[in-house]
């Protein structure tokens, strides 16, 4: 029992010697995932839907708060829709898979598993739109998507994956773009403040930008492996669709205009930046908000005191699951408490909370951080009070960390045979002047494998010549390797 024991805690790959394969054993050792028979689907396992759970109260919950609605489209979309936004349709193509026959039938119109339902919402918005009164519309989904990925990463990039999409139409491009950027800082607020992932928000250029978009708006995150992931986007989609879909209102002045319509979505990725952001060489390391435990209780001592000692750890389960701790306690007895604090840190529980009969005595409890490793004695009647502190301890000290670490992989350059020796030599971001030009963005691209994450709203500098040709820098970019 003890060897199993020590093997699944203790055979995580390091990070230094293979991140990918340290992802994947962390994933794998904490229960999170398993590999489904279909090619690039995985199967979530409680632990790891319930992450995506609380991500999605918290989301909900601020939708709600901001006027926005939930409701439900259609998985399946006809091919005809995908034709009248062209952009769009070539954007999607290459990633669609089709459903050709059904009941035994070819199928008169080929229809697409949904990649994103912009058309789908579309086609359903000139239904129900006709006049400024219908406006704006807000309306969220949460969904399955598909898109056919060549190369996949659990929770990264898999071909199926969960996310909520928000589809909003408004009179105008001043109240659309307002609800573009509204929602993009919903997203920022909700991945600092709720993930503990500091982000870099700004605009995509032109090619990077959502099929079919006016403007994409991102948060990007930075990797203990240096490559960024794209956390969360925001589009103002102008009239694009709305022409496309014949998505007219009238107005005011009793005309027919177009709405200006938006979209913005996060989705299951989110999971694998939080791992990827704050887990160790001991396996994940969990936010405390949307940790599935966030305290776990051990009971320790001698046989004979055993049952006191877990009498008084269930008392104490209870007052902190009545204060509403996602808590939980293991009172195996065949279980060596040294190999319980490992496998608890290897999954990435925010705080553990010991207890034996000296504690019980003096009427203490042991917590213990899983980010710091600081071991703090408190009194029992100040249970709840000292346990809430000390996961919004862990959460700071996870955002401060994160943090940390990316300004200390952040580089600027203003050259690209400076940007070539940063990316070959180091792990990380860098920042250059950029004068606009899709040649040379691609340049970049082909040289380094650096793509441009996104036009940061505040730059830490401001760069003025092009990394590439030399030529005035008309926007300041950065650009990273990305999953």
């Amino acid at each position: 029992m003890a060897n199993e024991e020590k093997q699944f805690v203790t055979e995580i790959t390091p990070q230094g010697e293979d991140f990918s394969r340290w992802y994947i054993d962390v994933i794998k050792k904490a229960d999170l995932m398993d590999y489904s028979p279909v090619r690039g689907c995985i199967v979530f396992k409680p632990d790891g839907y319930e992450i995506w759970e609380h991500i999605q109260q918290e989301l909900d919950r601020r939708f709600k708060e901001t006027g926005h609605r939930n409701a439900y489209f259609p998985l399946f979309i006809p091919e005809s829709f995908f034709q009248k936004e062209k952009e769009h349709v070539e954007g999607f193509n290459p990633e669609l898979p089709w459903v050709t026959e059904a009941a035994g039938e070819k199928l008169e119109e080929r229809l697409a598993i949904r990649p994103t339902s912009e058309t789908m919402i579309g086609h359903m918005y000139e239904k129900w739109i006709q006049s400024y009164r219908d406006l704006p519309v807000l309306i969220n989904q949460w969904a399955n998507v598909v898109r056919w990925e060549k190369r996949t990463l659990p929770f990264l990039r898999t071909s199926e994956f969960l996310w909520q999409e928000g589809h909003t139409a408004h009179e105008n491009e001043t109240e659309a773009r307002e609800e573009t950027m509204r929602m993009l800082e919903i997203y920022r607020d909700f991945v600092e403040n709720y993930l503990a992932i500091p982000v870099i928000v700004g605009q995509k250029t032109p090619s990077e930008k959502f099929a079919g978009a006016v403007d994409t708006y991102s948060i990007e995150a930075m990797m203990k492996d240096g490559r960024a992931v794209q956390a969360g986007t925001s589009h103002y989609l102008g009239t694009n669709f709305a022409t496309a879909f014949d998505i007219k209102y009238l107005n005011r002045e009793n005309v027919q205009e177009y709405v200006h319509t938006t979209s913005w979505g996060v989705s299951t990725r989110l999971i694998g930046s939080l791992i990827m952001v704050h887990g160790d060489d001991r396996g994940l390391a969990l936010p405390p908000k949307v940790a599935p435990k966030q305290v776990m209780i051990i009971p320790i001592g001698p046989p004979k005191t055993r049952d006191a000692v877990v009498g008084k750890a269930d008392e104490l389960f209870a007052e902190l699951k009545k204060a509403g701790v996602r808590v939980g306690i293991d009172d195996r007895a065949d279980v060596r408490p040294g190999w319980k604090f490992n496998e608890y840190e290897m999954r990435g529980v925010p705080v553990r909370l010991e207890i034996g009969p000296r504690d019980m005595e003096n009427g203490v409890c042991v917590l213990v951080s899983r980010i710091s490793g600081e071991k703090k004695v408190i009194e029992q009647a100040n249970l709840v009070a000292e346990v809430k502190a000390m996961l919004e301890k862990v959460h700071q000290e996870m955002f401060d960390r994160a943090k940390a670490f990316r300004e200390e992989h952040f580089y600027s350059v203003d050259t690209l045979d400076e940007m070539k020796a940063s990316i070959e030599e180091k792990r990380g971001f860098t920042l250059a002047g950029w004068c606009g030009s899709e040649a040379c963005e691609r340049h970049v691209k082909d040289e380094t494998g650096a793509t441009s994450r996104n036009i940061p709203f505040k730059p830490e500098v401001t760069k003025t010549k092009c990394l590439v040709c030399g030529e005035p820098a008309q926007h300041t970019v950065v650009f990273a390797r990305a999953y």
